[in-house]
């Protein structure tokens, strides 16, 4: 499959978990902005793949990114940052969503497990609830100290000086 074909509009993406389902697949999901994909991120998504038969990603927004990470965010635009996810075998689909969490999303996804990085308490993760009421498992997942997009750039300020 084309990876252009892993990214699902959000119009879609409710259509799609549907089939998937119906075919017997577990889908675990996970979010976020994923501005400039790094070691953490392969090694978490490959994790949160693990745990269920296909990976889907709720990507932020360029719009919903600005909100959270400030005015000089994304350095790589949603289709980019989608393309990038997509080239990785961990990922099954990517949605992008334009609100500032996942909530609606994962009301549509209706995955059996909920995942983000260890530096998200459970009680902290956005749709738990959703998943929980459906019976599903909601993990915080391990993270690597060091490794995110903030400090990758504030050491590429840092050396441009």
């Amino acid at each position: 499959m084309p990876i252009t074909d892993k990214i699902i509009e959000e119009s879609q993406i409710a259509r799609k978990s549907e089939e998937l389902h119906a075919q017997g697949k577990r889908i675990v999901f996970t979010n976020g902005c994923f501005d400039i994909l790094h070691a953490g991120h392969v090694c978490y998504l490959a994790e949160a793949k693990s745990l269920a038969d296909i990976l889907i990603v709720g990507l932020n927004s360029d719009l919903s990114v600005k909100r959270l990470k400030g005015s000089t965010r994304p350095i790589n635009c949603e289709r980019d940052r989608a393309l990038v996810l997509a080239g990785l075998s961990s990922v099954d689909y990517i949605c992008i969503f334009g609100e500032d969490t996942p909530y609606e999303l994962i009301k549509k996804v209706r995955p059996e497990v909920l995942v983000k990085g260890g530096d998200w308490p459970i009680s902290e993760i956005v749709g738990a609830d959703i998943v929980l009421a459906n019976g599903g498992r909601v993990k915080s997942l391990s993270y690597v100290a060091g490794l995110s997009t903030t400090e990758l750039i504030a050491k590429l300020r840092k050396n441009n000086e």
